[in-house]
C-alpha cells in the first residue's frame, strides 16, 4: 500500500480534475447538440455520437493513464521512427484516405475513421523537443542549430496541406513556433522566422480555393450573404445571442435542430452557450485555460530541457487550437472545422489530447518530485523513479 501511495503521490491532480470534468461536460454537450443531426439528419438513434465519444473517451483514458507512467525519455530514443512513421502514414492517406469535407484526410478501419494529421501535433512536438534539447549549444547558429529541424516539420506541414486540411496545419505550425521560441533562439533569428512565415502564410494564401477562400468572407462578412457562406456564423451568432447570462437550459437550445450545421463538432461552443449561458462558456474556457497556463508553469519549473519544451508543445497545442476554435465560433477567424479540445465530438482530437496530457502529468509528477528529493533518503528515491 506504502508503494502504491508514493507511485501516485506526485501527480498533479488538478490536472487531472480538469481533464475529467471538461470531457464530461463535452460529453454531455455532445448528446444535447447532436440530437437534431442524428435523427433528422442520419437518422441514427439520439445517443449515437454519445455513444462513439463514449468509447473514444475511455479509449483515451486509458492512454493517458499509460502515458502518466511511461518515461517520457522513451519518445525522445524512439524520435526517429516515430517521425519516420508519420510521415509514410500523411502519405499513405494522401493515396488512399478517403475524401470527408473536400479533404482527403480520413482513414477507416471498418466503421471506425480517425484523422492520422491530428496525431502530427504531438509527433511534431515530441520531435522539435528533443532535437532541440541536444541542439542547445547551438541555437545561437541559425543555419546549424534552428534550420535543420524545421525540414522535417515543412515536410509533414506540406503533406497536412496537401490533403487541404488548414485548420490542423495552423496548429502544427503554431506548436513549431512555439517550442522555437522556447528553445533559446536569438530575437534577431525570430523576427526572421516571423518574415519567413509571413511570405509562405501569402504564398499559402494565393493558392487557396474559391471554396477555401469562402471562409474568409464568411467569417469577417457573413451577413453579406447569410444564407450562403455566412450561413453558420450567422447561426452561430444567433445561438450565442440567445443564450445570455444563464442560458436557456440543458437540451432547450433550438439552432441545434437543423439551423446550426453540425452543432456537435467545431461549433459546439455556440451551442453551449446558448443552453447554459456566458457562465457555462467561461467555465470551458476557463478550464482550458488553466491547463495551458499550468502546462507553461511545468515546462518553466522542468530542469530536464527536454521535457520542459515538452511541455511547452503540449501546452501551446492546447492553447492555440482552443484560440483557433473560439475564433471561427465568434467570427475573429476563418471556419477551419478545427475542434475544441476535450469538448467537441471527433474520436482523434480526443484521443490525441489525453494522450498528451497524460504526457504532461507526467512530466509534473517529475518535477513535483524532484521538488521533494531533497527530503527524502537517497534508497527512496531510487524507488519512486523506478516507478515512475
Amino acid at each position: 500500500m506504502n508503494n502504491v501511495k508514493k507511485a501516485v503521490r506526485p501527480y498533479d491532480y488538478s490536472l487531472i480534475v480538469a481533464v475529467l470534468l471538461l470531457c464530461s461536460a463535452g460529453l454531455v454537450m455532445i448528446y444535447s447538440a447532436s440530437i437534431g443531426v442524428t435523427i433528422n439528419k442520419y437518422d441514427y438513434s439520439s445517443s449515437f455520437f454519445f455513444t462513439r465519444q463514449l468509447v473514444f473517451l475511455l479509449v483515451g483514458l486509458g492512454l493517458m493513464y499509460f502515458t502518466m507512467r511511461f518515461n517520457v525519455q522513451i519518445y525522445k530514443k524512439l524520435m526517429m521512427p516515430i517521425v519516420v512513421f508519420s510521415i509514410l502514414i500523411l502519405i499513405f492517406v494522401l493515396l488512399f484516405g478517403r475524401e470527408v469535407n473536400n479533404a482527403k484526410s480520413w482513414l477507416y478501419i471498418g466503421p471506425i475513421g480517425i484523422q492520422p494529421a491530428e496525431f502530427i501535433k504531438l509527433t511534431l512536438a515530441i520531435y522539435l523537443a528533443a532535437i532541440y534539447s541536444k541542439k542547445q549549444g547551438k541555437m545561437q547558429d541559425f543555419k546549424k542549430g534552428v534550420i535543420p529541424p524545421l525540414t522535417i516539420f515543412a515536410i509533414m506541414f506540406l503533406l497536412i496541406l496537401r490533403q487541404p486540411d488548414l485548420g490542423t496545419g495552423i496548429i502544427v505550425a503554431g506548436v513549431a513556433g512555439v517550442i522555437l521560441f522556447c528553445s533559446g533562439i536569438k530575437f534577431k533569428h525570430i523576427f526572421s522566422m516571423a518574415a519567413l512565415a509571413g511570405i509562405v502564410g501569402l504564398g499559402i494564401f494565393l493558392r487557396l480555393t474559391p471554396e477555401q477562400l469562402s471562409r474568409f468572407d464568411a467569417a469577417f462578412a457573413p451577413f453579406k450573404d447569410p444564407a450562403g457562406d455566412g450561413y453558420q456564423l450567422v447561426n452561430g451568432y444567433i445561438s450565442i445571442a440567445a443564450g445570455g447570462m444563464t442560458g436557456s437550459g440543458l437540451g432547450e437550445s433550438i439552432q441545434k435542430y437543423g439551423f446550426l450545421p453540425e452543432p456537435h463538432t467545431d461549433f459546439i461552443i455556440a451551442i453551449i452557450a446558448e443552453e447554459i449561458g456566458f457562465i457555462g462558456v467561461f467555465a470551458i474556457i476557463a478550464l482550458l485555460g488553466y491547463i495551458v497556463l499550468k502546462g507553461f508553469y511545468i515546462g518553466m519549473q522542468s530542469n530536464d530541457t527536454y521535457s520542459s519544451l515538452l511541455a511547452f508543445g503540449i501546452a501551446g497545442m492546447i492553447g492555440i487550437q482552443t484560440v483557433v476554435n473560439l475564433g471561427a465560433a465568434v467570427g475573429l477567424l476563418p471556419i477551419t472545422g478545427v475542434p475544441l479540445p476535450f469538448i467537441s465530438y471527433g474520436g482523434s482530437s480526443l484521443l490525441l489530447f489525453l494522450t498528451s496530457m497524460g504526457i504532461l502529468i507526467n512530466i509534473s509528477a517529475k518535477v513535483n518530485l524532484n521538488k521533494k528529493v531533497p527530503d527524502r533518503k537517497p534508497e527512496v528515491n531510487r524507488k519512486i523513479k523506478a516507478i515512475m
